[in-house]
């Protein structure tokens, strides 16, 4: 076969092509820190990484649930606290007005501090947290406790549970349910007006000092409950975190760049470019009007 001036301009413009192309490739890798800049140039790498960003968007996702869930549960547990402690302060009460050596005044004083113990429970009920009322289920945006003007307490706590995924299969209930803490039918308030209403009458205080144990008990019952739940929500929490850290390097493992063989691809190719260029320019300087000169 003949092998004419032309073929060789044009197989030696090709590989010069061909040889920028690779520079440019190892180039961009070098300037994006990815192995490729479009799927085309390599499928597979293309298609795990979009796998693996959906993987971290899952898991991005559970975190922001189980964050979801701890200000639930912290929440709560605070305004348990609250409750815990207004209740023991109620028993306190009832312990001292019931030992019979308070004069009028002292009485009066404990009664009053009764009542303003009472609001405060009904206020810690009606706990509002980012405008949803946590003990009323999935119910949130309504006020489960009322108060008319004569002081009775109306409760209307909603048992609907509030379900949070926080892993693939795996659900926690967020809320507590007010009936629980509260009481069925608001058993807590009704056992603080008796005990207002016994300390009003100087009779059967005693009596009170049991019902608010019981109370109490129920109370400490439900935060132990919460402390469960927390505790199960910091090891899924644990297991997000370090499948995260998993995806994380296996993305980068599929997609980023080695920059040292990166690097040495590129001088490499450099290298080849220019004795291309070299041999190029003898290749096509002789021509037929250089004899003929």
């Amino acid at each position: 076969m003949r092998v004419t001036q032309s073929m060789l301009s044009n197989n030696m413009l090709r590989n010069l092509t061909h040889s920028n192309t690779q520079m440019n490739k190892y180039m961009e890798q070098l300037y994006t820190g990815k192995k490729i800049s479009k799927p085309s140039d390599d499928p597979m790498i293309a298609m795990k990484g979009v796998s693996y960003r959906s993987e971290l968007a899952r898991i991005n996702q559970f975190e922001r649930n189980t964050s979801e869930v701890n200000s639930w549960l912290d929440n709560t547990d605070a305004a348990m606290d609250q409750t815990n402690q207004a209740m023991q302060r109620l028993k306190e009460l009832a312990v001292k007005a019931s030992n019979g050596t308070n004069s009028s005044d002292e009485y009066q004083s404990i009664v009053e501090e009764a009542k303003q113990l009472k609001e405060h429970l009904v206020d810690i009920a009606n706990t509002n947290v980012n405008g949803r009322y946590i003990f009323n289920g999935t119910n949130s945006d309504t006020q489960p406790v009322t108060v008319d003007v004569e002081g009775n307490v109306t409760t209307n706590f909603a048992d609907d549970d509030v379900v949070i995924e926080v892993s693939s299969g795996i659900t926690v209930k967020a809320n507590t349910d007010g009936s629980t803490v509260f009481g069925e039918d608001g058993a807590l308030f009704a056992t603080v007006d008796s005990f207002i209403e016994r300390l009003e009458a100087g009779e059967n205080i005693d009596d009170s000092i049991g019902e608010l144990d019981a109370s109490i008990g129920g109370i400490l019952d439900s935060r132990a409950e919460i402390g469960a739940r927390m505790n199960r929500v910091e090891l899924v929490e644990n297991r997000l975190a370090d499948q995260k850290i998993v995806t994380t390097k296996t993305l980068s493992d599929n997609e980023d760049v080695d920059f040292a063989e990166a690097i040495t691809n590129l001088i490499t190719q450099e290298s080849l470019h220019r004795a291309a260029l070299s041999a190029g320019s003898r290749i096509i300087q002789p021509s037929l009007v250089d004899f003929l000169r």
